[in-house]
Formats: structure tokens, sequence, C-alpha cells
């Protein structure tokens, strides 16, 4: 499943949170530069996906015409023309894969700034990265659908788009990661 940019800071505290817990992992600066590190790798990747299907979209523009008359499927041409520029633009495009890079980079960041020292194995750790990644990206949707559940719930009814329901959205968001575990 795609990360989106607003999943990033959730995401990179799970990592923390996770490797901290692992019980075979040294933090010497505490969670917070750990998270800063997960944070800045995952925004740089998001970024980079952002900026291919923006390429790709550019594409699909300037051939408009081509495709209509060609009669082609606009979503299946642009799959193709990302598929085709994703190596261009240092995009993986297998989420496992891309998961199991950013896990690596980011302990390898981390390791390498001195915040965190380990005596296991690195495949270890970087599962240790993987798995708060993936168990965040398979519960997400199941957290975002509670807490519009909870806002439905409300006595008064808030207006989805607007700022005060921005503002319980995420602050019911937080308490319900916390509640699992997901943010400190």
């Amino acid at each position: 499943m795609k990360i989106r940019l607003p999943h990033a800071p959730y995401i990179a505290n799970k990592i923390a949170i996770d490797i901290l817990n692992c019980g075979f992992v040294t933090m010497f600066k505490g969670l917070e530069p750990v998270v800063k590190v997960a944070e800045d790798l995952i925004v740089e990747d998001i970024k980079k996906e952002t900026a291919l299907e923006e390429r790709v979209i550019e594409i699909l523009d300037q051939n408009e015409d081509e495709m209509e008359f060609q009669r082609v499927d606009r979503r299946n041409m642009f799959w193709l023309i990302k598929k085709k520029l994703a190596r261009e633009f240092g995009v993986i495009l297998s989420y496992e894969d891309r998961y199991n890079e950013v896990a690596h980079k980011i302990l390898e960041t981390c390791w390498k700034q001195g915040l965190i020292e380990y005596n296991v194995s690195e495949n270890r750790i970087k599962n240790v990265v993987y798995m708060a990644i993936e168990a965040y990206v398979e519960h997400f949707q199941e957290i975002e659908n509670e807490v519009a559940d909870k806002i439905a719930n409300y006595k008064r009814k808030l207006v989805p788009g607007s700022e005060e329901y921005d503002l319980i959205f995420e602050k019911l968001y937080e308490e319900e990661l916390r509640r699992r575990g997901m943010l400190s």
C-alpha cells in the first residue's frame, strides 16, 4: 500500500518505539533523533514517488490527443509509463522491496550518526524497522475508519474537510495510535 505524506511522522514514531522496545538495540540520544531520521527518509522516498507520478501525468497530458485517437486507457498507460521511468527516479515499485530498502536506510543512517548500537545481526534490526512500517500500513485504514465512526457519533455534526473536523480527526487519530502503542 502506498504511504502518504501525512503518515510519515506516525510511521517514524512507530519505528522508533519498536526499535526501543525490541530489547537488543541501545539508543544513545533517545527517541526523537531516531524519529527524525526515519521521518526524513520516509518523506524523501514519498517525494521521489510523487515527482515520478507528476512526470507521468505530464507525459500523459502531452499525449492526450494521441491517446484518445488510439483509445488508450489512461490508467493502464499511467502504470506503463511509471514502470518505465521508475528506475530513472530511483523509485522501487514493489512495496515490499521498497519498505525493505527504506528500513535499511533508516538503520544505516541511525547507526552512522551514532544514534543506536546493537550486537545482533543487522538483518534482525532491519526486520524490526520493516515490520513497524508493515504494521502501520496494515492498520492505518482500520484506524482511520474507527476515528471517522467516532466523529460520526458526535452529538454535534462536523463537516468533513472543515478545519474543526480535521483537528478533531487528528486528535482522535493520535489517541488511537497511542492506544495501540504506535505513538509515544
